[in-house]
C-alpha cells in the first residue's frame, strides 16, 4: 500500500447529478477516507470545483477570466470545509490549508506545515488551487503531490480511466490501463492538464492512477495496489 497518497476528488462527483452538494455520496468518500487512514497511510486531498463552478465554462463565458478564476478555487475551499465536517464526524483528525490566506476559514499553505499534519496523523485538505488563476486543481495536485513527497496520485473522476476518446460521446472508445506520461501527451488524452503532465513526466512522479468515484471504497482499494482503471507513469 502507498504510505503517502494525494488525492484528486472530482466537485462534479460529489454533487447531485454534478452539482451542489450530494452529502450521501459525500459521507461515502470521507468513510473510505477514513478507511485509507486506518489503514496506515497519510492522506492528502485536492478537490474541484465543478459542482459549484465551471471556470470559464457556461455562463462564466463572458466573465473576465481572472475573476472566474477567483471563483473557481473559491469553490474549492467551499468542498474542502464540507469534506473536512464529514471527516470530523467519523472523528477523524483534518485540516483545510488554503493557498489564498483566509485565517477565519483554513490554515495558509505551508509545506512543512502540511507534512507535520501527515505525520501527526490528520488528513489534509488543499484549498484554493495553487492561489492563482489560469492554473488547474489538476496542477495543483501533480504541484501538491511533490512538494510533500506523495508516492502517487489518485485521481478519482466520474469515468473509470482514461480512454481514447470520449466515452460519454463515442460508445467505441476504449480505456487504456497503462500508458507513459509522454504517450498521454503525444496522444492529447485528457488525463489531467498540460502543465500537470508536465510537473509530473519532470520531478519523476511514480504513478498516477486513475478510476472512478462510483464506488468510494475503490480509492482503498486502489491505494492498496489493485488494478482499478488506468496507471500513468514515467
Amino acid at each position: 500500500m502507498y504510505k503517502r497518497v494525494l488525492i484528486k476528488l472530482s466537485g462534479e462527483a460529489l454533487g447531485e447529478n454534478g452539482v451542489l452538494f450530494d452529502f450521501v455520496q459525500i459521507k461515502r468518500v470521507a468513510k473510505a477516507l477514513k478507511a485509507l487512514h486506518d489503514a496506515g497511510a497519510q492522506v492528502a486531498v485536492v478537490i474541484g470545483a465543478g459542482n459549484i463552478w465551471r471556470g470559464r465554462r457556461g455562463p462564466a463565458a463572458g466573465m473576465n477570466a481572472v475573476n472566474a478564476d477567483n471563483m473557481g478555487m473559491l469553490g474549492t475551499a467551499v468542498n474542502c470545509i464540507a469534506m473536512q465536517d464529514a471527516l470530523e464526524q467519523l472523528g477523524l483528525d483534518a485540516r483545510t490549508m488554503s493557498a489564498v490566506p483566509m485565517h477565519r476559514f483554513a490554515e495558509t499553505y505551508v509545506t512543512a506545515d502540511a507534512v507535520r499534519h501527515l505525520q501527526a496523523g490528520r488528513v489534509v485538505l488543499f484549498a484554493c488551487g495553487i492561489g492563482c488563476p489560469a492554473f488547474s486543481t489538476d496542477t495543483t495536485a501533480a504541484l501538491r503531490a511533490i512538494e510533500i513527497g506523495a508516492d502517487a496520485i489518485l485521481l478519482a473522476k466520474n469515468i473509470d480511466g482514461v480512454y481514447d476518446d470520449d466515452p460519454h460521446i463515442n460508445p467505441a472508445a476504449k480505456r487504456l490501463d497503462d500508458l507513459t506520461y509522454e504517450e498521454a501527451q503525444r496522444r492529447n488524452l485528457k488525463v489531467m492538464d498540460e502543465a500537470a503532465f508536465i510537473l509530473c513526466k519532470e520531478n519523476n512522479v511514480q504513478a498516477v492512477r486513475v478510476f472512478g468515484l462510483d464506488d468510494p471504497e475503490n480509492i482503498v482499494r486502489v491505494a492498496q495496489g489493485e488494478r482499478l482503471g488506468s496507471v500513468v507513469h514515467p
